[in-house]
């Protein structure tokens, strides 16, 4: 740890914010695939091909995340049941319609982001300069993502009003 410069317990505190996150970007990976199995109607194509490009950007993060705590010398969580009371998401019925399969990844998402959030504040603290321009990149693909996915809910006649 020392040649990271980083204090080992307030480092535990970064890790302890990591660990929810690596368990929200499971449950999330995992709803994803749900939604890419079982997504039907008139968008099946376009959302099919839209959850299969979300989840393996998924998969890249849950090792990333995975490795940067290995990084900072700590165990990552690797647990299903434990993800499942760590995470801030909730699995998800299959039974949905493509509308309620993109408001639940956007719902999802701002938990994630304000998870991230957590992460960059802890992190801050400790000088974790690391994780901060880690969990900040992010950031900035999951805001794109979002507009992305809100921009298919709407209806033309929504077109640039402000939130």
């Amino acid at each position: 740890m020392s040649y990271l410069n980083l204090d080992k317990e307030k480092t535990g505190k970064t890790v302890e914010e990591l660990n929810i996150l690596l368990a929200d970007y499971h449950l999330y990976y995992q709803k994803l695939r749900n939604f890419h199995w079982n997504i039907i109607g008139q968008n099946f194509f376009d959302l099919h091909e839209k959850f299969e490009e979300l989840y393996d950007d998924a998969k890249l993060k849950v090792d990333e995340i995975a490795e940067r705590i290995l990084t900072l010398r700590f165990q990552p969580t690797s647990n299903y049941s434990d993800y499942l009371k760590k995470s801030n998401l909730k699995e998800s019925s299959s039974d949905l319609s493509d509308g309620q399969m993109v408001s639940m990844l956007l719902e999802d998402h701002g938990k994630i982001l304000r998870q991230m959030t957590k992460v960059i504040e802890t992190a801050d603290k400790n000088g974790d300069e690391g994780t901060i321009d880690l969990i900040g990149a992010y950031i900035r693909e999951l805001e794109k993502t979002s507009w992305m996915l809100d921009a298919w809910k709407m209806k033309t006649s929504d077109k640039h009003k402000p939130v």
